[in-house]
């Protein structure tokens, strides 16, 4: 059912997909035992990801069932997952003390172009867009819905925006990325001085760019 080889390690980042390969859900698979399973997902998708896998479950005798964890991200050393930000672990349900207010976390995870549920990642968005084809998908196990699609994109195609970092002085969500006076692409996150956008594969690197009236450009 999930978009990656979950028994090629310990913590496997995965995909839950429709057939045309559109996002469900994304999740992290923490094999706790032989048989243990955890699925890690985004708050308010965990309910999602467990109707979706319940209504699949055909011949496969296993129970899936809700946890409710606490996760933390820890810069440097510690007891847990590897972390989705360079150079961090993931902790579950550890009392640990925050270090770092939430714009401070936001502009690491920009700089670093890891994309977020509700900002960079939503049921319209292709995972190639974002870069999952890269982190998120095995190319060589077996079948899960939306394996053509994504398949053929990467062998056969290409996409036509991808997720990049702009450097802006000021940006919001939402905002027009433009190119010589037209729409190339949007802010899907921002604090000041650095962005996320979905921006036309054509845009060169080099490109003079303007967001809200403000210069840009790509890193």
């Amino acid at each position: 059912m999930l978009s990656n080889d979950v028994t090629q390690g310990e913590v496997v980042d995965a995909l839950l997909l429709t057939p045309r390969s559109r996002l469900i859900a994304p999740v992290r698979v923490w094999r706790r035992g032989p048989e243990d399973f955890l699925l890690l997902t985004e708050p308010g998708l965990g309910e999602v990801v467990r109707a979706h896998l319940l209504r699949s479950r055909f011949a496969a005798k296993c129970e899936i069932e809700p946890e409710e964890h606490a996760s933390i991200v820890v810069f440097g050393d510690a007891e847990g997952l590897p972390g989705e930000l360079p150079g961090t672990v993931e902790v579950l349900d550890a009392p640990v003390p925050a270090t770092l207010g939430e714009e401070e976390l936001e502009r690491v995870r920009i700089e670093a172009g890891v994309p977020a549920w509700g900002k960079e990642l939503d049921d319209s968005i292709l995972p190639a867009e974002a870069g999952l084809d890269e982190t998120h998908v095995s190319f060589t196990k077996g079948c899960y819905p939306g394996q053509e699609p994504i398949a053929r994109l990467r062998h056969r195609g290409h996409v036509n925006r991808r997720l990049r970092v702009l450097e802006v002085e000021s940006a919001q969500q939402g905002d027009e990325v433009r190119h010589e006076g037209r729409a190339v692409g949007r802010i899907t996150s921002a604090v000041p001085g650095i962005a996320l956008a979905y921006v036309r594969v054509e845009v060169p690197d080099e490109a003079e760019l303007e967001v809200g009236g403000a210069p840009a450009r790509l890193r």
